[in-house]
This record gives C-alpha cells, structure tokens and sequence, in this order.
C-alpha cells in the first residue's frame, strides 16, 4: 500500500480532509495519563535539580570539609550531572533494544538506589556517590520520558503533550523547595530532603507496571496485535484503521533501517547529522544561557545579592520556582499554537534582558555603600523572577519538544541519547565551575557571559531551527531532507501548509 505525505494520518493534508478526527488536548483522558506518568521522569530531574540547592545550606553545617571547599559543594552539586551523561548515554541504546517501558523502570530503581544512599550518608563521598546513582537514573529517564511521549502522542498535540514533561521538571522544582522549607527545623534537615526524593520513583515504578509499550516501538518489534492494542485507546475507528495502515506499511522498512543503522552513521548522512546539530545545539544552549545555574544556584545567589539567613534565601528561592512552573504552563498552551521557534525567539530575548538585569545589580551592589546595597539586592531577585519568567515558557519546553520530534524513528534512540549527552556534559561544565567563575571575576561578570552566550542562542535558533509545529515525524524527516540536498518542488508547498496549520 503506497501512502503520500498529504493523505499520512496526522500529516496537515489529511487533517484538513477529516478535521473531526483532530484529537484535541483533553479529548482523550489516556493520552494525558500517560505523559503524566511517563512525565515523573522529568519531577526526579526537577526534584533532584532544585533540593540540592537548598540541601547544600544544611550540607555544609554538618561536613565542614564541604564548608570549606568550593569545589566539593560543586562536586556534591554536579556528580549527578555526571552520571546522568553516562545515563543518558546509554539510555539510546537501552531504549531501542528493551523499549521505552522497561528503560523507565531500570531508571525508577537506579533512582531509588541513589536516593537511600544519598539520605544515610556518614560523609560527603558516600553522599557524592548517592548523587552519582541519582544522576544515572535521571539520565536515562531524560533520554526515556520524551520520546515515549512523542510516540504515544497525535502529531497535533504532540508538543503541548511532551511540554508536560518539561513541566513536571519544572514541578519538581517548585516540590522541591517546599520540601526543603518543610525540613529545615526538623533533625537530619537535608537527609530528608535527599532521601525523599525516592518516593516519586517508586510511584512511577508501580504506575509503569499497568501502563503498555510505546506503539512505534512495538510495530519496529513486530509486535502488531500490541501495538494495535495501544493505538485503540488513542484514536477513534475512523482514523485507527488509517494509523495501523500506515505503521503496518512503513514498519518493515524502519525495521531494516534500525538493523543497519550504526552511532557513525550519524556523522556520516549530511541530513542526520544538521538535524544532530540543531537538537544538540539547542539542548546546549539551554544550558549555556543558565538556567541550571539559576534552579541549583538560586539561594546562594539570593545569599550573594545580600540576603543572608537560610530561610529567607529558600523562600524568595520558592518564589523564583514557583514562576517557573507557571511559566511552563504557559508554553505548554503557546508551544502548539505560536509554535516552537516563535516560542524560543521570544524566550530568549527576555532572557538577555534579566541576564544583563542581573549582571547590573551585582555590579553596581559590590561597588555601592552598605546603605544602598540592599536596594540592588531586591533587583538581584527581580532579575532572578524575570529570568524565569522567561526561560520557562519557551527554551524550558522547547529543546525537549523539538528533540522528540526531529529525528528519523531508525535514529531516535541513538540521537536522543546523544543529545540528551549533549545537555548534561553542558550542564555539567556550567554547574561545575559557576562558583569558581563567579568568585574568580566576579557575579556581575559572570551574568554578563551568560548574557552574551544569549544572543549567539537568539541567532542560532533564527537561522538554524525548522518550526516543526503540526508536522508528523514524516514531514520532518523532509525537512532534513531538503536542507541537505535542496527543496523539492512537490513537497514545500506541503511543509509551508503544515507550518502554518
């Protein structure tokens, strides 16, 4: 059976054929519950990312070998990073071989490991070692949690459904901080907080257990009957027979595509490897414009713009995660309707905005009498709030989003797992060194490079990102495609169309 672009189920042409088989956000209860459950891989990263911040207060009051040195306070902060790049490494291959399902639930248990360990800790090399295990779980559920949601999404609302995911991150977080308030009197502070970061793995293991297969994953198996199974509760009859007749004809041709595809492959097809670049890019640059240092960072620069006592740090802390989350909730809404570079563009030019905010305030509060340093202080934080309120909406939920849906299916596994690499090494190097920078040239200094690395992620994503609002996985392989090797006249009209829907 020969299937064109225009007539693919989910392509712009057919849902412009049949717009009441358009499936809307809330029209089907359990798609939502699957990118909710399959979304606590994304509150284990945003947990663990926002309750070291604070933990790290409580830590030092206990191991003074940690007091004393920066560079064990950014170890206990950025081994997890490091293990979530050996995670996240390896959770291409383990997703593409055993499936989305099970790869999520060696996560949950590595997870879970890491967490126990973290809270009984005797010193800070047994603790370094539980953030080492965390960080492999939250490695290979970032590779895990978009993808499966992706596969088990309808191209319409593919973004806003992955976007949930980013908004679990960004709830675990804003968690994260109420549970670091919660326990800050109570004896064994941060053991607590560590250790409770266990409880939303074992929630997701147990609900992953009743939960199926991605159906892309399935039909690449050439398990059919499930995937069947799977799609029934997706779609209605109508377009359920138009999805198995086009997964049934393409799913032979994937399969021997995936037996031959190789990790050098990607460097060596000039259409995979522009569409590396720009998942890899953006993810990079999510990480390079701050935003990890701002969420593990944001009480001690609370702290550092002059407000001193724990809890006052945590709670303007809470605050700056709280806009966070809401700000997700906003993206979650436009990223379907502006669309995917619309989003970032404007994102990160409120970025550069609060970045320079932030770089005038401690400039101007390390040289001003004590008397009006207070008054940059409270600018500090509205940076803080500002940066926030604009990173979340769009270049929180955007490289995610696009990562899950640029690459062709015989790839997906090997280039999230790349790209999901690419996100934690850079993680990795801005968490690692961002206490020593600042102290070596100070605050204000290193907001202004955050400032500039910016404007280079502005220019990168005008000039180098496709939108890929409303396309199926199909249409975006074309893309590539056509990037590589030139338009072809039969399919821009298509993509134009599909852009604009």
């Amino acid at each position: 059976m020969t299937i064109t672009m225009q007539s693919t189920p989910g392509s712009s042409g057919y849902l412009d054929l049949y717009p009441e088989r358009k499936v809307s956000f809330f029209k089907n209860p359990y798609i939502l519950g699957v990118a909710a459950v399959a979304g606590i891989g994304g509150l284990l990263f945003g947990y663990d990312t926002g309750v070291i911040s604070g933990a790290l207060l409580y830590i030092k009051d206990d191991f003074q070998d940690v007091k004393n040195s920066n560079f064990l306070q950014e170890t206990i902060v950025s081994m997890a990073i490091a293990g979530a790049i050996v995670g996240a490494a390896a959770g291409g291959w383990i997703n593409d071989v055993f499936g989305r399902k099970k790869a999520t639930l060696l996560a949950d248990v590595i997870f879970t490991l890491g967490a126990i360990i973290m809270a009984a800790a005797p010193n800070s090399y047994v603790l370094i070692l539980g953030r080492l295990l965390v960080g492999l779980g939250v490695g290979v559920a970032s590779v895990t949690a978009p993808v499966y949601i992706a596969e088990s999404s309808p191209s319409e609302i593919r973004g806003a459904l992955v976007s949930t995911n980013v908004l679990m991150i960004t709830g675990g977080q804003f968690i994260s901080y109420l549970v670091n308030i919660a326990f800050t009197r109570v004896p064994g502070t941060w053991r607590w907080m560590l250790g409770v970061s266990g409880v939303p793995a074992v929630i997701q293991f147990v609900l992953m257990l009743f939960l199926p297969e991605s159906p892309r994953w399935l039909f690449i198996k050439n398990r059919k009957n499930e995937a069947v199974d799977v799609i029934s509760k997706i779609y209605d009859l109508a377009r359920l027979e138009d999805e198995i007749d086009f997964l049934t004809a393409e799913s032979e041709q994937e399969r021997q595509r995936r037996n031959n595809v190789k990790m050098l492959d990607v460097f060596k097809s000039k259409e995979i490897f522009l569409a590396f670049l720009v998942g890899g890019g953006l993810l990079a640059f999510q990480q390079f414009t701050g935003i990890n240092t701002v969420m593990y960072y944001s009480p001690t620069i609370v702290q550092m713009a002059g407000f001193h006592a724990n809890e006052l740090a945590l709670l303007l802390s809470l605050i700056v995660a709280g806009m966070n989350a809401a700000g997700t909730v906003l993206g979650i809404y436009l990223i379907d309707h502006a669309g995917r570079k619309k989003l970032a563009l404007s994102s990160l030019g409120g970025v550069i905005i609060s970045l320079i905010l932030l770089s005038f305030s401690f400039y101007k509060q390390s040289s001003s009498p004590s008397s009006s340093s207070n008054v940059y202080g409270w600018i500090a934080v509205l940076g803080l709030a500002l940066y926030i309120g604009c990173f979340s909406p769009g270049m929180g939920p955007v490289p995610w989003t696009v990562n899950s849906e640029i690459y062709p299916e015989q790839y997906r596994g090997i280039l999230g797992g790349m790209s999901a690499t690419v996100c934690w090494v850079s993680n990795l190097i801005v968490s690692e060194t961002f206490l020593s920078i600042a102290d070596g040239i100070g605050t204000g200094a290193t907001f202004l490079i955050l400032a500039v690395i910016a404007v280079v992620a502005f220019l990168f994503v005008l000039f180098y990102v496709p939108e890929t609002k409303g396309l199926t996985f199909d249409e975006v392989e074309v893309i590539w495609k056509e990037r590589a090797w030139g338009k072809n006249p039969n399919t821009e009209s298509l993509l134009e169309r599909a852009s604009q829907s």
